[in-house]
């Protein structure tokens, strides 16, 4: 019985600190997703000056 109440509880806390992290990490998602777009326009309004060409890479 005491096997199973351990188990339990130890279940309960992976899972609960599993959604926890979860819902942080959209949170980042999010975030980088902003950044990456800024990152996008912002190469694609100077490239379009430069070469007439956009390339995802600097060499």
């Amino acid at each position: 019985m005491i096997i199973a109440l351990i188990v339990l509880l130890l279940l309960l806390a992976i899972f609960g600190g599993l959604g926890f992290v979860l819902h942080a990490l959209w949170f980042v998602l999010i975030g980088l997703l902003i950044l990456w777009l800024i990152g996008w326009f912002v190469g694609a309004g100077s490239s379009a000056f430069a070469s007439g060409r956009r390339r995802w890479y600097r060499w």
